[in-house]
This record gives structure tokens, sequence and C-alpha cells, in this order.
């Protein structure tokens, strides 16, 4: 599976989770042993192709620095959650990477890890997240 951190530069709650999350040793185990981790500028200048199609980043403004900037084009494709991009979010993707889900916010490791293993162990193929979360046990 892939797993996407879509980020921002001056995002508060991005700089948290990867302080106090991504940093947990039991999330690194797990992300290690079951996921393709990327990190992704939201706002970066960088072109990249993904399934034959290029993104790139048209209103970017190399004045602004590390503040507030254009939205990549990749991260419109997929990061939105009812229509609105938010940060941090996590894009969950299979091995043929296709969209599983991208989830908005900051998260501890107790709550990411049920999301984690949600996917990464292919429950997400039989049992609805709100009766996998309900019956999850860290």
């Amino acid at each position: 599976k892939i797993l996407i951190d879509v980020y921002t530069n001056w995002c508060g709650p991005c700089k948290m989770m990867m302080k106090n999350t991504f940093t947990d040793p039991s999330v690194i185990a797990y992300v290690n042993e079951n996921y393709y981790a990327v990190k992704f500028n939201a706002e970066g200048n960088e072109a990249l192709t993904f399934q034959g199609t290029t993104y790139t980043n048209p209103n970017y403004d190399a004045s602004r620095g590390n503040g507030r900037n254009g939205t990549h084009e990749f991260t419109m494709a997929i990061a939105p959650v009812n229509g609105r991009v938010a940060y941090p979010t996590i894009v969950y993707m299979d091995e043929n990477f296709r969209i599983l889900s991208p989830v908005q916010g900051y998260m501890l490791p107790a709550q990411i890890m049920p999301i984690l293993s949600y996917f990464g162990d292919n429950a997400y193929q039989e049992q609805s997240w709100s009766d996998y979360s309900a019956a999850f046990n860290n």
C-alpha cells in the first residue's frame, strides 16, 4: 500500500504530526512493514507525473518562501474530502495506486494506528470503518 503525507511548510499541525506521530516506534514499525511512505508538499513547485498525467503548481509564487502558496494540482487530485483540502492529510492508496481514502487532520499515534491497520491489513475490503474502529484493540 502507499501512504502519502500531504503537508505544507507553514502547517503547525503537520509539524506536530511529524514530531509526535511519525516518530512513534509502533507507527514507524507498522508503516515500514505495510506501506511505501511518501511526503508530498501540497504547495510545492515540483512537477510530477503520476499515472500518465503531469501535475504542476501553476499558482506557485517563489517570493512567498515558506509561507502559504498556491495549491499543487496533485494535491487537488488526491487529497480533497468533500471538495476541500486541509493539512495534514494522509492519503491511503492500494497497491494499484487507487485512492482508498484521504484522511484529514492531526492525529496522535493511538488515533492513526486503527486507520493504518484498517487499510494495511485489508480490513476495508470486508468491514465498514465504523465497525472496524469500534472493535479495534491497539
